[in-house]
């Protein structure tokens, strides 16, 4: 039988991902596959990066993954890591948000920033009493255009008014994404609310509902570590998947060796990368965002589209200190800063209070966030003026005066999509114009369906799954022919 070849363009979480089920599933299969991961930078992982120093695990991109999304806890069982697997603290089940120069408690009940239950929200001092009284609205209004996307902002504003919009809700949500809500895509960020407010109306009385239904069947499967936590990360730090998949992958790597151009062949690929090396192939994933693969395609029209999604900047300041030196009680997650306070940092976690795996005894380690859609000025400062205003930020929001044991800064420019009102219909019809000009070409990643960690793994499995199902249909077609 001919052996194909398979190309991965990128090695950070997705492309790894596509290379591990492609490798492992056209063995399984009995389709001899020769697979070339292609990486531009001298290390694989894109934005997993963690450090270890001086006995505290430092985690300079994500810190951890949603718990009930089963693509990701589908591949730490495939890797054999699950007994890596790392719960939050109980202790770090609360949170706070920054509000007129205090720390206040996130009300109890909040699903997603949604309130839930009404005593702790009549107590908060979040939101005033006539903002209170606008979110109850909800329980009244008519439902929305169910047909149309809108910007999670305008949905959010129009159901529960504007205080708990940008004092709860815009924190919270759109800090997953560093964007503004009245840019991002409801139906690409949150699609659960324009479904509640399809089948309850109400959005608040539909999360309440949702919080009484049984929990759904794939939680059955789930270890049991991973069901009694919201978040889970890994005891050696989520490196811990970016070196077991390069240790599974028995197919090749190159390191630092980016692709500069993609020619289509007859029925093949030609990739020509920065070395001048040309690799061919039968089968290209691409996990590279999506303005990058634009400037490989020659078709103008496809890139047109890629373009279209944009990144925004972010950066993480890591601080460790003697845990004596701290005079608050650290007894949550951290805390959230609305863009009205006016404040450097958009939020910290108490790292070592919710994992506490990541600091040694008597170590207290903090993980400050920077940069957001419309706040970037921090980019034109050096990394002493950024850790200046950090300390500041955490002075004036914690009383925090001592001087760190260390610091690591980490820049992490054009790393965040932006999914505009109208993005899942753009991806769409991006696929399909691939499907139909560049047939055997799949794309993956946060430029596309989700930005999380497993979000990232499952697009990497369905691109898998669909090259799979591509070459298959190739070789029969080859197979007839020859015949």
């Amino acid at each position: 039988m001919i052996r194909k070849k398979a190309v991965v363009l990128g090695g950070g979480i997705t492309g790894l991902t596509a290379a591990f089920y492609l490798e492992k599933w056209s063995k399984e299969k009995g389709l001899p596959l020769e697979i070339t991961v292609v990486e531009r930078d001298d290390r694989l992982g894109g934005k997993v990066m963690t450090k270890r120093r001086d006995g505290f695990l430092l985690e300079r991109g994500p810190d951890s993954f949603l718990a009930r999304k089963p693509a990701m806890l589908q591949l730490i069982k495939d890797l054999k890591l699950e007994g890596e697997l790392v719960a939050t603290s109980p202790k770090g089940k609360k949170s706070y948000i920054f509000h007129k120069g205090k720390l206040h408690p996130m009300p109890q009940g909040l699903t997603l920033g949604i309130p839930t239950e009404i005593g702790p929200f009549m107590k908060t001092g979040l939101v005033s009493p006539l903002g209170k009284l606008r979110a109850a609205l909800d329980l009244l209004l008519p439902r929305g255009n169910m047909d149309q996307d809108e910007s999670l902002g305008d949905f959010l504003e129009r159901r529960l008014g504007s205080e708990v919009l940008y004092q709860i809700a815009e924190p919270l949500l759109a800090g997953i994404y560093a964007g503004d809500t009245h840019s991002l895509s409801l139906q690409a960020t949150f699609p659960q609310f324009q479904e509640m407010e399809r089948k309850h109306r109400s959005l608040i009385f539909g999360m309440m509902m949702n919080k009484r239904n049984p929990p759904p069947k794939e939680m059955e499967g789930l270890p049991e570590v991973a069901k009694r936590t919201v978040f889970l990360s890994l005891s050696r730090g989520l490196i811990s998947i970016i070196e077991k998949l390069a240790d599974e992958l028995k197919g090749k790597i190159l390191l630092g060796a980016g692709a500069n151009r993609i020619e289509k062949r007859e029925n093949q690929y030609w990739v020509t990368l920065g070395t001048g090396e040309t690799l061919a192939a039968d089968l290209l994933i691409s996990a590279l965002p999506a303005p990058i693969l634009a400037l490989l395609l020659p078709d103008v029209a496809v890139g047109e589209r890629l373009k279209r999604i944009h990144f925004v900047s972010v950066a993480n300041v890591i601080l460790a200190y003697e845990a004596n030196q701290i005079p608050f009680d650290l007894d949550g997650s951290g805390f959230l800063v609305p863009r009205t306070e006016g404040r450097t940092i958009t939020a910290c976690t108490w790292t070592s209070s919710k994992w506490p795996h990541t600091a040694p005894p008597g170590k207290v380690l903090f993980r400050l966030y920077v940069g957001r859609s419309g706040q970037e000025e921090w980019l034109h400062m050096d990394d002493e003026e950024l850790l200046h205003r950090m300390k500041k930020d955490l002075r004036e929001t914690m009383g925090i005066a001592a001087t760190p044991l260390f610091h690591e800064i980490t820049r992490l420019p054009q790393s965040m999509p932006q999914y505009p009102v109208g993005h899942l219909q753009n991806v769409k019809v991006i696929r399909e114009e691939l499907a139909a000009r560049y047939p055997g070409l799949y794309i993956a990643g946060s430029s596309f369906n989700g930005v999380g960690m497993p979000d990232c793994v499952r697009q990497g499995r369905e691109a898998a799954e669909e090259g799979l199902r591509y070459l298959q249909s190739s070789f029969h077609i080859n197979k007839e022919g020859n015949e």
